[in-house]
């Protein structure tokens, strides 16, 4: 008794401190990149006390991302979830007084709203202290834009109701489409809509389409974008007008007139004297393709705008949010290569101080959301290796102190391997330095070469950030796991770099300075000796893909590319791109019929006659921005040319960028296949023949358990020890120990001839806790009991097809049969006659089959009380999923081994 109590008072040392020598960590799966939870569109209360926000994630079973509203509080650790359902929610905004939150979402109106041809997405509000949500509109059309006016009224942007001719065309069932059709787009006009009785008043006439509103804190202006021709997007040549209202009157003024300032966001003033404006620039007279982004403020009662002087020749950050109005002023994301620089902007007298703002996560901060008093800030911060969560905090003047976690998104990345990353520079095109991101392989090693994929960004007038960037797109860890490391590249005509950097590839140097800056990048790589030369991949998405099917059209070097929506061919991609002209005639410098030399210079199609490298090309069926056409064109020239391999695969119903999971999930797996297959020589054909989870794969598994001689098990210093296997992310005993391993620790306990293999039984609690210790100290392994909490998701629903009562009754037992049933049991002979041989029932698991979780001995854990508690049917007992619990008799305890130190419990904030 004395030796089992040292062995108990080890094992309890060993759970407090010893880790497993060989502790893994689990690894990344597809689905946990596209399964990912996100978070933004965050709006303070006009207290400064709550933040409500969208979390947005893929619903595997809808297979569309759904978004829903939470509540966080910005002084104590509560978060709320306010809705519910797979749907879309978005455009939170609070009320004036904080009484009430409105959103946009695509849930189902109330049974007694039987109108037909409404909006799928209407206006709803809900109280946040508590209530169901309740719809305010019932729109045909859906609401564009919209603001609060004050706490009886917001005011919206949407179009018209239908026309007689809409409505005549739609009583014929008529689907033809009329391209751009302006006399007959309904105008998208302002209204002023009523909290209280739901009532609508037209505040404006004008006949163009408004797509901006933002609405001054003082309710009595909205400054607002109207696009005057439906083809802008495509041409750029009728640019839109800003107008002013006046939302008590109506009244409208034209702002900007000169065309100089087209917003692209829109900031009021605290004070509502004026507003921001951010603006695009280029030196192009005509197309704002490639730009920086500048800030202007208008003075409402002057109406004149200035220009504030960022003293950042790099402008604005190209990205959405990046002003927040503060009581003196403004903050503002100024571009700084894959970072952002966080300014302050003070105002006085009309002009502007700038402060960068300093703290914690200044250096990665990407987004945010300011209190009304500019005291509280809410900010989202992430780095390569670090994923993406947002953070609360005050701001005292220029510092940004006490940041806390205020999102705990994706909680089951928290103990998974994440990237070692890299900024990196070189010499490029014209010899002017590159930047890019380095991504090294999660198992690197100093002194070794490894496989280099170029992952290339879309624009060509976006940017790889210094943060954590996952997706389906661009699954970067993925192939970081696999061994190989992952160039980004911000390459000539990226955007966050200035102006000369973004237009330097336009005017007909589109490729010219991009492809060498690439190639550069993969030098530099060889030369530092982390790239092996023989071993070089490409991949991308958009301009991505453009510019990784022109590297393998002019170097062989590359062993595989997977593109996404990439062209190949100029002359169609012009007229069949809904921003062909403005696109093209400003990378080219001309249109087709203008210059169709370049064009055919630029296509690579024409130059695809020695292309060596396996090519796998993907397309949405709907692409309206790289046409699905060019993906047909890119195969059937590979194909009919015959140098290489290609594969194409379409995506039914899709635009550019992939919705849906099915698809999103194929993209991934395809693309992992093709490098095992064509960059890492370690892919393995699979019989499509073979069923997951037949008798035969069940066969087949078996064939790996662990015997020495006839007994289960294996020998570590020459004792019988138990199988450990993975399972649910768990080193777990493949089997209840054995009485055969249960003896080679107690050589007192009796096994009976022919009964090494059936659990070891009788077993008390104490006894499994030395067991484990004793385990722990033969093996230098941590070996121990569960704790309940940790294994109770493994047992549950594990009773089906196990040995429980029910196998020997021949039938499922209610609880009146299983009480007559143990008296026939009482007649046959032996402590626990009803017991068998391990591993005899259905195993369960994935990759390594894990027996008997169900039934044969219940089996001991430690409750959360500290003591030991019994989990996992049993032979004696039946398998009622409705039968409260009831420990199985004694001779029917024994226990399974679990390796590895507990996982720490995850804090949960209150609700």
């Amino acid at each position: 008794m004395k030796r089992q109590v040292l062995l108990a008072l080890l094992c309890a040392l060993l759970l407090l401190g010893w880790a497993a020598a060989d502790e893994k960590k689990p690894e990344w799966t597809a689905e946990d990149i596209l399964l990912a939870e996100s978070a933004g569109q965050f709006r303070i209360s006009p207290d400064g006390r709550w933040a409500v926000w969208v979390r947005t994630a893929m619903d595997k079973e809808k297979g569309e991302r759904v978004s829903n509203l939470w509540l966080s509080s910005l002084t104590e650790n509560k978060e709320l979830q306010l809705t519910r359902g797979n749907f879309t929610h978005s455009a939170p905004r609070w009320s004036p007084d904080g009484a009430l939150i409105s959103f946009l979402s695509t849930r189902p109106l109330p049974e007694s709203v039987k109108k037909q041809d409404l909006s799928k997405s209407q206006l709803w509000l809900l109280n946040p202290a508590g209530g169901e949500p309740w719809h305010l509109t019932e729109f045909e059309r859906g609401i564009r834009a919209y603001a609060w006016k004050d706490k009886d009224t917001i005011v919206f942007a949407a179009q018209e109701d239908p026309t007689l001719y809409e409505q005549r065309i739609k009583e014929k069932k008529d689907t033809s489409q009329v391209v751009e059709d302006a006399p007959h787009e309904p105008p998208v006009r302002l209204f002023r809509l009523s909290v209280k009785d739901k009532k609508v008043k037209r505040l404006t006439a004008n006949d163009d389409w408004i797509d901006m509103l933002e609405a001054s804190p003082d309710g009595h202006w909205a400054a607002t974008r109207h696009q005057r021709s439906l083809s802008y997007e495509f041409d750029q040549r009728v640019p839109p007008v800003t107008f002013l209202t006046n939302l008590d009157t109506g009244e409208q003024k034209q702002v900007f007139a000169d065309g100089r300032i087209i917003p692209t966001e829109i900031e009021w003033a605290r004070d509502s004297k004026g507003f921001y404006v951010v603006s695009d620039y280029s030196r192009h007279p005509r197309y704002r393709t490639a730009v920086i982004s500048l800030l202007y403020y208008l003075d409402v009662a002057r109406g004149t705008p200035t220009q504030v002087n960022l003293e950042w020749e790099r402008g604005l950050g190209a990205e959405v949010d990046r002003l927040q109005a503060t009581p003196d002023g403004v903050l503002a994301l100024l571009a700084d290569g894959v970072r952002y620089k966080p300014a302050r902007y003070t105002r006085s007298d009309g002009a502007w101080t700038r402060s960068d703002l300093e703290g914690e996560h200044v250096r990665n901060l990407f987004g945010w959301a300011l209190s009304q008093d500019g005291k509280m800030l809410v900010y989202n911060h992430s780095t390569p290796g670090k994923p993406t969560q947002w953070y609360r905090a005050r701001l005292d003047a220029t510092r940004i102190v006490d940041a806390d976690p205020l999102t705990q998104l994706n909680p089951n990345f928290k103990d998974k391997p994440t990237h070692r990353s890299e900024i990196v520079r070189w010499k490029g095109a014209r010899d002017e330095e590159v930047e890019g991101i380095l991504y090294y392989p999660l198992n690197y090693e100093a002194g070794k070469r490894y496989p280099l994929i170029l992952s290339i960004h879309g624009g060509p007038a976006s940017m790889d950030l210094d943060a954590w960037e996952q997706s389906y797109a661009y699954p970067k860890i993925l192939l970081a796991q696999k061994g190989a490391l992952v160039l980004e590249v911000n390459y000539h005509g990226s955007a966050n770099y200035g102006l000369d950097w973004v237009e330097s590839i336009g005017g007909g140097n589109y490729y010219d300075l991009e492809i060498p800056d690439l190639e550069a990048g993969v030098d530099y790589l060889i030369a530092r000796g982390l790239a092996d030369p023989d071993k070089l991949a490409t991949m991308g998405w958009s301009n991505g893909s453009i510019l990784s099917i022109e590297l393998v059209v002019r170097n062989p070097r590359y062993k595989a590319a997977a593109v996404g929506a990439g062209d190949v061919e100029w002359f169609s991609d012009w007229a069949n791109v809904d921003f062909g002209a403005a696109f093209d005639n400003y990378y080219l410098g001309a249109a087709p019929y203008e210059n169709p030399e370049i064009y055919l210079r630029k296509s690579p199609v024409f130059r695809m006659k020695n292309v060596k490298t396996p090519t796998l090309i993907f397309f949405g069926t709907e692409d309206r921005n790289v046409p699905t056409g060019q993906g047909w064109t890119h195969f059937r020239t590979l194909q009919q040319i015959g140098q290489t391999e290609v594969r194409f695969i379409l995506f039914p119903g899709e635009p550019h960028g992939l919705r849906k999971f099915v698809h999103q999930r194929r993209k991934v797996e395809e693309e992992q296949v093709w490098f095992d297959r064509h960059l890492f020589a370690t892919y393995k054909a699979p019989n499509e023949a073979f069923k997951e989870g037949s008798p035969l794969d069940v066969a087949l598994k078996r064939g790996t358990i662990q015997k020495v001689g006839t007994q289960y098990g294996v020998l570590s210093n020459g004792r019988l020890i138990p199988e450990v296997v993975e399972h649910k992310e768990l080193e777990l005993g493949r089997f209840e120990v054995t009485r055969a391993q249960f003896a080679a620790f107690d050589p007192k306990y009796k096994v009976e001839p022919g009964t090494e293999n059936f659990p070891a039984n009788g077993i008390p609690f104490e006894q499994a806790q030395a067991y484990c210790a004793w385990l722990a100290k033969l093996t230098g392994q941590l070996y121990r009991v569960a704790n309940e909490d940790e294994v109770k998701e493994v047992y549950e629903g594990a009773s089906g097809n196990e040995n429980t009562l029910d196998f020997w009754a021949g039938y499922s037992l209610n609880p009146d049969d299983a009480e007559r049933l143990m008296k026939k049991v009482g007649e046959l002979a032996g402590a626990a006659p009803l017991l068998r041989e391990v591993g005899l029932f259905q195993g369960r698991g994935e990759e390594e089959l894990v027996f008997d979780l169900g039934g044969n001995v219940a089996e001991w854990v430690i409750g959360r009380d500290g003591k030991g508690k019994l989990l996992g049917g049993s032979a004696d007992r039946a398998a009622d999923p409705k039968a409260a619990p009831r420990d199985a008799a004694e001779g029917y305890r024994g226990f399974r081994v679990l390796r590895g130190e507990p996982k720490k419990k995850e804090e949960k904030k209150e609700k």
